[in-house]
């Protein structure tokens, strides 16, 4: 990818970006959002090596490059609001199977999503989940003043409005950075982890535009777009500095 306008990285340096997906090296933890574990079949999309199976073996691709102690699944986890279909508890169990067979624990924080989640995931369910400086949750509503005080959360890590980008007339999936954006810490959307999800195009977003909370200033958020064929993440320049060259 060239002429983009790609940077340097700012911030902490112990985030690795792989495949929609993201690990918190100095916690040992992998973070991914927004699986919608059921929207092939709710949607009767044909995808060509079937959702559950194209899930699991990147599911397991990361736990092999990272081997996690612990793995959070940052909401919408399903893809049903008002019931689980088989098929989706059949491929939510094989998730589950594939993370304790790495030796990982497994924490879901649900997203809007997932009222059912609690009832046919065998993990713990907490609104957010706090590890060191870093608070998880899906993003879809302001994380409780009891499980994320501002004065002590260095970042927070949140799905829910699944941003792609479009640079140089190709849309990829994109992570979005913003340094000290909410409560004055660091915040960081997450790509939705399907590829089933469209994603929304963040090129000419503003902050009313997204549907997180957290979201309180989309100029300052940086896209971090993943490279698969160089393996390693290709920051840019803010949202309002980079708007005026894509």
């Amino acid at each position: 990818m060239t002429g983009a306008g790609a940077t340097s990285t700012p911030g902490r340096d112990d985030l690795a970006f792989r495949d929609r997906a993201v690990y918190v090296s100095g916690s040992d933890v992998l973070v991914l959002a927004d699986l919608h574990v059921g929207r092939a079949d709710a949607s009767d999309v044909d995808f060509p090596v079937g959702e559950r199976a194209h899930l699991r073996d990147r599911l397991e691709a990361l736990l092999d490059a990272f081997a996690p102690e612990t793995v959070v699944f940052a909401g919408d986890v399903l893809h049903r609001f008002e019931y689980v279909p088989a098929v989706a508890r059949e491929t939510l169990d094989e998730l589950v199977a594939s993370v304790a067979a790495a030796g990982a624990d497994l924490v879901a924080t649900p997203g809007n999503h997932d009222p059912q989640l609690p009832g046919v995931l065998d993990a713990p369910t907490p609104d957010c989940h706090r590890f060191d400086d870093v608070v998880v949750c899906h993003g879809h509503e302001p994380p409780a003043e009891d499980a994320a005080s501002a004065s002590d959360v260095a970042l927070y890590v949140v799905g829910h409005d699944h941003p792609t980008i479009d640079i140089e007339g190709q849309r990829r999936p994109t992570y979005l950075y913003g340094p000290g954006t909410y409560r004055g810490s660091d915040v960081l959307l997450l790509p939705s982890f399907t590829e089933l999800a469209a994603g929304v195009e963040v090129n000419g977003m503003w902050t009313d535009d997204f549907s997180s909370p957290l979201v309180t200033d989309a100029n300052a958020l940086r896209p971090v777009v993943y490279d698969a064929d160089a393996r390693e993440p290709l920051w840019f320049p803010p949202l309002g500095d980079l708007r005026a060259h894509l």
